[in-house]
Parts: C-alpha cells; sequence; structure tokens
C-alpha cells in the first residue's frame, strides 16, 4: 500500500475536536478535583475560627488575590497548552506580576517594621509546615490537571505539566488560606510562594514522562 492510500485510509473516519472539548475537561477536573482539595483542608486542619472577624483585614485580601491569580494563570496556561503546537501565551505574567506586587509590599513592610519584629514577620507560626501543606491541598487539582491534559494534545509536555503545578499551587494556596493564621506580607511571599512553586515544580518534572504521547 502507498503511502498516500495509508493516510487517506486511516484519516477517512477522522472527525475534528469539538472546539470546547478542553475547556469542558478541563472544568470538570477542577469540579472533581476542588472539593476533594477543600475535604482536605477541612479534615486536617480546618477553616479559621475567627475567619468573618479576619475579613475585614486588607491583607487576608492580598493574599486569596495573590493565590487565586496564580491559579488564574495556571488555568488559562493549561487550557491553552491542552491543544497541539499552542504555547502558553502571556497568561503567566498575570502570576508573574500578583508575586511581584507581593514581594514589593513584603519589601516595603520589611523596611518599615522595627527590626524586632522582622523575623517574627518572616517566619510566623506555620514556616515549617505551611510549603507542604499547600502542596497536599492542591494534590487533587494536580493530578486532574494531568488527568486533563492526558486526555489532550499537548505537545509541550514540560511547560504543560509546570502550568498544571501552577494552577495546582494556587488552588492550594487559596484554600489553605481559608485555615492559615499568617496575614504578614513577609511571610506571604516567602513560604506561600514556595508553596505554589513547589507543585510547580514537580509538573515540569512529572511532565514529559507523564504527558508524552
Amino acid at each position: 500500500m502507498k503511502t498516500d492510500d495509508l493516510v487517506t485510509l486511516l484519516a477517512q473516519d477522522a472527525a475534528p475536536v469539538p472546539a470546547a472539548a478542553a475547556s469542558r475537561r478541563l472544568w470538570l477536573a477542577l469540579v472533581c478535583s476542588l472539593p476533594l482539595s477543600l475535604l482536605i483542608m477541612q479534615a486536617g486542619y480546618g477553616m479559621r475560627g475567627d475567619l468573618w472577624r479576619v475579613m475585614a483585614l486588607p491583607m487576608l485580601w492580598v493574599k486569596l488575590a495573590v493565590s487565586l491569580c496564580v491559579a488564574a494563570a495556571g488555568l488559562l496556561m493549561v487550557r491553552r497548552l491542552a491543544s497541539p503546537g499552542v504555547g502558553p501565551g502571556r497568561a503567566g505574567w498575570l502570576a508573574v506580576v500578583a508575586v511581584g506586587l507581593l514581594w514589593a509590599l513584603a519589601v516595603w513592610r520589611w523596611i518599615d517594621m522595627p527590626q524586632t519584629v522582622r523575623m517574627p514577620a518572616l517566619m510566623g507560626q506555620t514556616w515549617r509546615t505551611c510549603v507542604v501543606n499547600i502542596g497536599l491541598i492542591g494534590l487533587p487539582v494536580f493530578v486532574a490537571a494531568f488527568w486533563m491534559l492526558r486526555g489532550m494534545a499537548a505537545t509541550r509536555p514540560r511547560r504543560a505539566g509546570a502550568a498544571a503545578g501552577l494552577l495546582a499551587g494556587g488552588a492550594g494556596a487559596t484554600v489553605y488560606a481559608l485555615h492559615c493564621p499568617e496575614l504578614t506580607a513577609p511571610f506571604l511571599a516567602t513560604w506561600y510562594v514556595l508553596g505554589m512553586l513547589l507543585p510547580v515544580a514537580a509538573g515540569a518534572v512529572l511532565g514529559p514522562r507523564l504527558l508524552r504521547w
């Protein structure tokens, strides 16, 4: 059989993939995984009892805004990278700008605060567990994002895996914020950012192995 005939035969029953297939699969992954992340947070740590009171504090909203921006950037990048030949686009800048603003705020607060309170503001009460907790709570989203990508046609597996990690890190940090008592900018700029970067690094390592065609 000639090559042209073989290609024609293979293409006879081919049908185009619906344009919204990636979006539907991604939202399905989130709908299934986010409740699991909330369950891990509630069962393992519990929502902070004074959440309604601290909602009046600006730093709570800063913490949530940064983590949501990181998650949104990851979401947009995963959606793009699920399609063959498509790059991550400019969505990553959303995470870069959000983290950059948090770091600028942390530096300003560090310079402005007395030297005696600098280390307590940086280390907080939970620096030993914060990074791991964010990664653990974001794990269901991490797995679901990889499931979504494996069912699509990502041609940049390392970048796709890193984007899945970015989505998971942002989602994990957002959910963990409902428990975490830390509200100082130096702490958030250090430990929260590291917690969100951990899944990114894991995704970049696992992407070429798990997302290869």
